[in-house]
């Protein structure tokens, strides 16, 4: 699972996904992106589980690089647990993710098989995405 080795602050406020991204918004290393449509939050569970997908279907083929960490920690209160008492445990960390943003790309397989990957990838991830290729810039 991914997760900051240290942070300056356990807890985080919760923040707002408005705009789109600038930064990791073009794909730079490989030659096929699965580009998020939508705002959202991806836990460390979900970018394991597309990675393993991808990984799985290209048949450890080519290489993958993953453009979002999540360093963003999400608290919780425990059940049936009263109001106040100050703020929950950090639970999990989660990637903040805007419109525009590259989460995955892939090089060095053919364009189906990298398409099918990203696709399976897109199912274990909690927002729209679409498939884009290097020569795309749109947004």
């Amino acid at each position: 699972m991914l997760m900051p080795k240290r942070v300056k602050y356990r807890k985080a406020h919760r923040g707002r996904r408005r705009g789109n991204a600038h930064r990791g918004s073009l794909v730079t290393f490989g030659d096929f992106g699965l580009k998020a449509i939508e705002p959202g939050w991806i836990t460390s569970r979900q970018i394991e589980a597309a990675r393993v997908a991808i990984t799985r279907n290209m048949k450890r083929e080519g290489r993958l690089w993953i453009r979002i960490f999540p360093d963003k920690p999400v608290t919780k209160k425990p059940a049936e647990t009263r109001m106040g008492k100050g703020k929950g445990a950090p639970e999990f960390w989660v990637a903040v993710v805007k419109p525009g943003r590259i989460m995955f790309e892939v090089a060095g397989v053919s364009r189906k098989i990298a398409e099918q990957a990203m696709r399976l990838a897109s199912h274990k991830l909690p927002i729209k995405t679409k498939v884009v290729t290097r020569t795309d810039v749109e947004f």
